[in-house]
């Protein structure tokens, strides 16, 4: 009986009929309705240049695609993370994380055609119809490689309709890679930049891992994503060659040094909005705080917190900031604002000038410890649990070091709270990586991050006379 709710509609680039729930109406307003869902969660990147020149970039590809009818808007995302994805109707998305690691306008235009590919086959609107008929959940939007997203941005998408985004099969993948190809080859880009940019994203993985290894915690799951999708995969390479048929007699561009040119100044890593981790620390110049984690702990900055892990994830301590509206004590506070009223071993916490209470509670069986310090007109709240009861005491000393390490941004952190920026420059006689490495603020693995922003990982070296991209 449901099935006969649906409809077909013609595929815009295969002709074939398709099994649908959604008109092109509907489908655009999905774009539409959650467009400022996005960037509320995201933040739109504030460079106006840059935003025009990627809508710039976008909108040639568009216009030689299947639905060039559509009015397409490009979005550069105010987020370290790694990504790119599109809603239906023609709302695309990429992040300055991935742009980073990008090194021509060939990328990025493999990039945004790859999502424009998800658009123009309607891939989030077929996947979402056959997920409804088969009351499996709702299911849209798309991604450039879904196993690359950070648990942060997962959250965003529960936002739509409540939905899961699981990405798409190796079929939907394949077809917008080519279509990607197809669109590159008709707007005069170089069809190889496809493969390259999976390449990029490759070498991204093995470093992740690299680096998971050596902090003594599982890598994130990627889903086999190169396992199926490799950079050597020969259907791939058959899907974008074959695109080459589509291409001018003229030279196709790359367009290296207008793209380098164009993300110059690019902010790298954490933005000053959205507070700097630099190894244990955390420095937030608008709020003017900073916070030291323990040592070798993840820090995860989200929207509203901050949460650090131990490396085997056996414990987490998260802080969260909310203004004081009553001029209550940090121990009332926990009474009347946290609704915590049985505290065991209280005892106030001052450190720093700062006022301040601690003790421990137990919810869901958990142990916990609870630490409210006031900063100004906030009240900073910590809170630091474990897996395993049993080893509550191993972790209790670092949840007190953590909440007592709070303090107002001295003046010679002040340098350290602002936001790394790429810098680029002709390489020069004297120029190597490890040179650039000493001078550069990243705090983590310098040299082998270096070589991934500008291609050259795990083992390459600097080219005098190139252009290339260094950290400030």
């Amino acid at each position: 009986m449901f099935l006969t709710l649906g409809g077909c509609a013609q595929n815009p680039v295969s002709g074939n009929q398709d099994f649908v729930l959604l008109g092109v109406d509907s489908e655009i307003a999905i774009g539409r309705t959650n467009h400022p869902k996005i960037i509320e969660q995201y933040g739109r990147y504030n460079d106006e240049s840059l935003q025009a020149y990627v809508q710039s970039v976008g909108d040639k590809l568009a216009s030689v695609s299947h639905r060039p009818e559509l009015l397409y808007r490009f979005t550069v995302l105010d987020s370290p993370v790694i990504n790119a994805f599109a809603l239906p109707g023609g709302y695309i998305y990429i992040t300055r994380g991935l742009m980073a690691y990008l090194n021509s306008e060939a990328e990025l235009a493999a990039v945004l055609g790859h999502e424009i590919g998800h658009v123009t086959a309607r891939h989030g609107v077929r996947q979402q119809s056959a997920s409804q008929a088969a009351n499996l959940g709702y299911t849209i939007g798309s991604i450039l490689f879904p196993e690359l997203r950070a648990a942060p941005s997962q959250d965003l998408f529960n936002i739509l309709g409540g939905a899961l985004l699981s990405g798409y099969g190796r079929d939907h993948e394949l077809e917008s890679d080519g279509l990607g190809a197809e669109y590159l080859a008709r707007a005069g880009y170089d069809t190889k930049a496809m493969i390259d940019v999976i390449r990029v994203l490759k070498d991204q993985e093995t470093f992740s891992a690299i680096e998971a290894k050596k902090q003594g915690r599982e890598a994130k799951g990627y889903h086999g994503l190169f396992a199926s999708h490799p950079d050597n995969d020969t259907r791939l390479h058959e899907i974008v060659a074959g695109a080459d048929q589509y291409a001018s007699a003229q030279q196709t561009k790359i367009g290296r040094s207008e793209y380098l040119t164009h993300i110059n100044g690019l902010i790298f890593g954490d933005s000053e909005a959205q507070g700097i981790r630099s190894e244990r620390h955390f420095y937030h110049l608008a709020m003017n705080f900073a916070v030291e984690f323990p040592m070798d702990w993840q820090i995860n900055n989200n929207p509203d917190s901050l949460q650090s892990l131990s490396p085997n994830g056996d414990a987490i301590v998260e802080m969260r900031a909310t203004d004081l509206n009553r001029k209550i004590t940090p121990r009332e506070f926990i009474t009347q604002r946290l609704k915590i009223d049985k505290l065991k071993s209280g005892e106030p916490l001052n450190a720093n000038g700062l006022d301040g209470y601690t003790g421990i509670f137990t919810t869901q069986d958990k142990l916990a410890r609870i630490a409210v310090v006031y900063l100004r007109d906030q009240a900073f709240v910590f809170f630091g649990s474990v897996k395993n009861n049993k080893m509550f005491s191993q972790f209790d000393v670092d949840f007190v070091t953590t909440a007592k390490s709070l303090h107002a941004l001295r003046a010679d952190e002040t340098a350290l709270a602002k936001a790394l920026k790429l810098d680029v420059v002709t390489v020069g006689k004297a120029d190597n990586y490890m040179a650039w490495a000493k001078d550069s603020r990243i705090s983590n693995s310098p040299i082998e991050q270096l070589r991934l922003l500008n291609g050259d990982y795990p083992a390459g070296e600097l080219e005098r006379g190139e252009l290339a991209k260094r950290v400030h």
